[in-house]
Formats: structure tokens, sequence, C-alpha cells
């Protein structure tokens, strides 16, 4: 916290700082016996009518009296990965975008809208990367416009946690009563030690998903639009564990893109978990990965799968940004959610899975 010379804490922030990463000092219960102060850093998203909205690194919001600050001031922006890959958030977005294509993109300005028929919500939603060459109030009336010409409920995919991302835009489509649907994270990792782990188990790879490998994948009965998304990004490969029943043990996704390999659709037979299979299927990826060329990877996550999280930290994967998708409110349903046409992210298997898609 900021101390004056006379050792005094101060507030060193006004609403010209909106934008930067704050750390706020505040009473959380003013007036009362023995009064307790809580600290909150993040992004400053707002600062009207006495109330200053606070974006944290997941995402999440809080709002604070302006009355209750006690101290504040704007800090850097979070110190480097000490270990592993270095990143900005534009990279690791365009690279993530190109490794999941959509089947239709058009440009607004600099934002990327998305379709795929529904598969995926990051197939079928804005990414608002830069200036979409109109006042925001317009550019969601067009974004809602595009999506509902194709049947689809318009997203925006955001991101909070790093330099450079959307804190400001997320409160903005809060305040607009966009719902935030799916939060998760990005994590990436230097790809030589994942490939260190590779024991010659027999991993089969190919450039296309075969029908066995999509019997193990998540979803039944894939449509044409989802195998072309599947397929999509600058070098493909598919990774299978034979199994029992022409059905594999294991199955994994790779898409290598320069120096980043990305890791995808990690599934593992329910009966066959706790094998170390994730980990076969991982490091054979990571082996094709570095012949090509790369040299670090990203992978995404959810928040609550505590196996895999584990899984990837014991590799040296740590998270890089939390990315969030945004639906619009339909008329008259209050902000809150209703039954969607875009399929649901896959959910990871327990102990392994490479994230929503």
């Amino acid at each position: 916290m900021e101390i004056s010379a006379t050792g005094r804490l101060e507030v060193r922030i006004t609403a010209a700082d909106v934008g930067k990463r704050v750390s706020i000092r505040r009473l959380s219960e003013p007036g009362a016996p023995g009064e307790k102060f809580t600290d909150t850093v993040g992004v400053l998203t707002s600062w009207d009518h006495g109330v200053l909205l606070i974006t944290r690194k997941s995402g999440e919001t809080v709002q604070i009296a302006e009355s209750s600050l006690v101290a504040g001031k704007v800090v850097p922006a979070a110190p480097a990965r000490r270990r592993g890959p270095a990143a900005t958030y534009e990279e690791l977005a365009r690279v993530a975008a190109r490794a999941w294509r959509p089947v239709e993109s058009e440009r607004l300005g600099d934002w990327e809208l998305r379709a795929a028929a529904g598969f995926t919500r990051r197939a079928n939603s804005v990414l608002p990367l830069g200036d979409p060459g109109l006042p925001l109030d317009a550019a969601l009336d067009a974004v809602r416009r595009w999506y509902g010409e194709r049947g689809l409920p318009a997203y925006i995919q955001t991101a909070t946690g790093a330099e450079g991302t959307q804190e400001t835009l997320c409160a903005e489509l809060e305040r607009r009563g966009w719902v935030r649907e799916v939060s998760a994270e990005l994590w990436i990792g230097a790809l030589a030690p994942v490939a260190d782990r590779a024991e010659g188990s027999g991993v089969v790879l190919s450039r296309t998903a075969d029908e066995a490998w999509l019997a193990r994948y998540q979803r039944k009965g894939v449509s044409e639009v989802a195998l072309k998304v599947l397929g999509s990004g600058p070098s493909v490969w598919f990774a299978t564990v034979p199994g029992e029943g022409g059905v594999p043990a294991a199955i994994g996704r790779c898409v290598v893109d320069g120096r980043w390999a990305s890791f995808a659709a990690v599934e593992v037979d329910p009966a066959l978990r706790r094998r170390g299979l994730a980990t076969t299927v991982l490091a054979a990826l990571a082996g094709r990965a570095l012949d090509e060329g790369a040299s670090a990877a990203w992978l995404q996550v959810e928040t609550g799968n505590d196996a895999a999280r584990a899984l990837y930290a014991g590799m040296g994967f740590g998270p890089h940004h939390a990315y969030h998708h945004y639906r619009a409110p339909e008329p008259g349903d209050g902000g809150h959610p209703r039954p969607s046409p875009v399929e649901p992210e896959p959910r990871s298997p327990r102990n392994s899975g490479a994230g929503p898609s």
C-alpha cells in the first residue's frame, strides 16, 4: 500500500486510472468495533457513482464503495513466469484461434466473428482482439445480428489475468447483461520435459481422426462440421493408444504452430485411468512436435478439474490467463442463461483432459 512521508496510508488512484492494475485496501466493516481491512488486486474496470469495480485475475468482479477506501495505488503488471516459455496474451490468443478454426468467419474491425454450426463455443464466438471499428454498443448489435442470421446465440470470448487481457470489456459486457457461461484457464509450459516422459508404449500417430479415434472422443455422432474443426490448424496430429474391441484405450490431439504445440481432446477409457495413459499420449505428441521445431506447449484446463491440474503442474505447466465465454442476453430473459444450440465445451476426464474447446 502507498504510505506517505508522514507514515499514513493514502489513496493514490482516481477515476482516471480505469483500465490499470491496482492494489486496494478497504475497510470491510466501516465503523464496526475492531475494524477489519481487506486487500484487493486487479484491474480497475470502472469508477462510477462512488463505486469501484475491480476485476481479479480469475475474472471475478468485486464492487468496492469509494467511502470504504483506506489506501490504493497503481501497480505494475504481474511478473513474468520464471520458468518455461514467455508469451503475450495476444500471441497465445492467435495461436489458440489457429488451432481450432471455424468453418466461417468475418472481420468486424479487429474482431473476428466465428461460426461452426454450433460445434463448441470457441468456434462459435467472437475473438475481440483490438478495436471493432465501431462504438461498443454498435459493435455488439452487429455481433448479435451476425449470429442471429445463422441461428446461433451471440458469444464473445474474453480473457483476464495477463498483460493486455480484456477486464474492461468483461465489465462492459456484464453491465449490458451479457452472461458469463464458461470460464477456464490456458496453461503453458516447456515442451521437452513432456516429451521426455515417453516410454515407447506403441502410440499410433495419424494426420486424421479415424473411426476408432472418434469412438473414444467425448462427442457421439460427430458431424462433418465437427470433423472440419478437429482437422483444422497448421500441423494437426491425432494420437491413439489401441484398446480392446477396436475402441482406443486413450486418444489425444495436437496442433503444431511455429514454436507452439497445443494439446487437446486427451481422453482415457474410464476403466484404464490412473495407469499413465494420458501422460503417454501427451509425450508421444510432444515428441512429434519437437521434431517439427516446436519448443513450448499450451493447453486449456477447467478450474475444477483437480486431477488434470495436478497432472499438468507435474509436467511443468502453469496458468497464463483465464478465459471466458459471454452470451448475449435474449429479450426478456433478465440476463439469465437459456438453453443454447451451441454445443457445450467438452468436460475433461478427471485424470486427464486438455481442457475445454
